[in-house]
């Protein structure tokens, strides 16, 4: 079947003409040369199916009106499917060029087509920048300062990993720039993430704070909203064993049927090892590719841009997840890493092997071998994979632009990279991991239990802040935020309530697990 299917999509490839990449696209399989002529029809009919919930539709509302909004909720609740909505509803209230769409990552960035929060504020590093800092910085910068004198509205996604302090410089330069000592200088603000998944990281302290304990959180919006509905899991038993981990949980019952189950689950080869540390994704990506023992191709990104502003637009591709070069041959184990067509199941996440290669002359500039790869996705798609552009933006204008294959090896990823990511199967190793909220990013990536193996498990490593559980009860119970206010979370797994009344709270005073908490206070006190 497999020889088929691979000999069909050889055919229509070489049926479109002898132009290779710059031809028509054709991304997808057999089914799409059969259907050509409903293609476009079927895409429309889809794409005014989408059903909004009843929250969803809340928010739209309020950005319709103007109103600033904060988003969140679970993993696979809908936040980027609705934050894509919502920017083309920005653009169109204050047309494309005054409304600026960030991320704190620059996979997000790349993922949501805006660019990353520190390249709209113009500066690379914001360690220790207090507000008036920040502000006398970005004056010797004069693009920044025209992107804060036009914008009218300004998206950030993953708040998870911003910090407060930026938060709160950002909001004060807002206003000095705008001559208005409203919130944000009056600017629309959109923020989206989930405070219960990955948290901010910074090197130069070992205390951890989060965007809503900025001085101005609460003031910058009309309306928070939890989102509820989970869509990426249909398993009830599923999604409230997530939610529980979410929570901290650590001794939930069903937890005991996730260690059984999926430690002696045969781990399926084609699954996507998870790792916590960068290190060990590459270490086993280049042992995997080695042993197929096949001739790799190599395909060299071509970038353009703005030669002055190089070293800008370079760490951008840098910090996203278009790479420079990409090794693979056949029998790899790819991942696609841009939507290509998604009501196809070609999206970014979507999992594959590479079943051979066809020639493409105009490819040479990019792979000396000249050829193209041919994946076969676990969905049953098979595809010929051309490149395709990445921009790095500056608002609406494009200061520079990557021409990539876009896959990358998919035999291990890092638990950081793939947040956000929907797969289809995983292998997680957290035998390394520790943190706040990596279980919970992990273990939600996947849509049931039946596609996920676990190695490296401990209960102990179920961890969630308490700051960050009482911001959720307030989210939750607003009527009920008063009685919080000097408390933090109870974990119900524990007899102990781990309470922080400092103004600076250490790690070990806010993490949801007293024995693990007494262990890094120990740990913290001997270095």
């Amino acid at each position: 079947m497999r020889f088929f299917t691979l000999g069909i999509a050889v055919a229509a490839y070489r049926n479109l003409g002898s132009k290779g990449y710059s031809s028509k696209p054709s991304y997808g399989s057999y089914t799409k040369y059969k259907n050509k002529d409903k293609t476009t029809t079927e895409r429309k009919q889809r794409k005014n199916k989408i059903q909004w919930t009843e929250e969803q539709k809340s928010v739209l509302s309020a950005v319709t009106q103007g109103s600033s909004v904060f988003i969140t909720g679970s993993a696979g609740t809908g936040k980027t499917k609705l934050l894509m909505e919502v920017v083309k509803l920005l653009k169109k209230l204050h047309t494309r060029s005054k409304v600026f769409v960030t991320s704190s990552t620059g996979v997000s960035a790349f993922a949501i087509k805006g660019q990353t929060l520190h390249s709209f504020i113009g500066i690379h590093d914001t360690t220790n920048c207090g507000p008036a800092k920040l502000l006398d910085m970005i004056m010797g910068k004069g693009r920044a300062i025209r992107r804060w004198e036009k914008a009218e509205a300004l998206v950030i996604d993953e708040i998870s990993m911003v910090d407060p302090k930026l938060f709160d410089g950002l909001e004060f330069v807002a206003r000095k720039f705008k001559g208005v000592d409203e919130t944000w200088g009056g600017i629309q603000l959109v923020v989206v993430g989930d405070f219960c998944q990955l948290p901010p990281v910074d090197k130069n302290s070992k205390h951890v704070s989060y965007a809503f304990e900025a001085a101005c959180w609460n003031n910058s919006f009309d309306l928070q909203i939890e989102l509820t509905k989970i869509f990426r899991q249909s398993d009830s038993r599923f999604i409230e064993l997530l939610q529980a981990i979410r929570r901290g949980e650590s001794n939930h019952p069903d937890l005991a049927y996730l260690e059984e189950y999926c430690s002696k689950t045969e781990c399926d080869p084609s699954a996507v090892q998870l790792f916590s540390l960068n290190k060990a994704v590459k270490r086993v990506n280049e042992k995997k590719l080695k042993a197929l023992k096949k001739d790799v191709v190599v395909y060299r990104a071509i970038d353009s841009g703005d030669d002055r502003r190089k070293d800008h637009w370079k760490k951008q591709f840098q910090h996203g997840i278009a790479p420079d070069t990409v090794t693979i041959c056949e029998g790899a184990r790819v991942m696609l890493v841009k939507n290509l067509h998604t009501w196809k199941g070609l999206v970014n996440g979507a999992t594959g092997t590479v079943v051979g290669f066809v020639e493409a002359v105009d490819v040479a500039d990019m792979c000396s071998d000249k050829r193209l790869p041919i994946v076969e996705f676990d969905s049953g798609k098979v595809s010929i994979i051309k490149p395709v552009v990445w921009h790095v933006k500056d608002g609406d204008e494009i200061v520079a632009s990557r021409m990539q294959i876009p896959l990358i090896p998919a035999w291990a990823l890092s638990i950081h990279k793939c947040q956000g990511m929907t797969l289809d199967k995983a292998t997680i190793n957290l035998s390394q991991a520790f943190g706040c909220g990596i279980v919970y990013t992990a273990l939600s990536r996947v849509k049931c239990l039946d596609n996920l193996h676990l190695s490296g498990f401990k209960r102990s490593l179920i961890l969630a802040d308490c700051r960050v559980l009482q911001f959720y009860r307030k989210l939750a119970l607003p009527h009920n935020s008063q009685d919080l206010d000097n408390s933090c979370v109870e974990n119900k797994d524990s007899s102990t309530s781990i309470t922080s009344h400092s103004e600076k709270p250490g790690i070990a005073e806010n993490i949801c697990n007293f024995s693990l908490a007494v262990w890094v206070a120990q740990r913290l006190k001997r270095s």
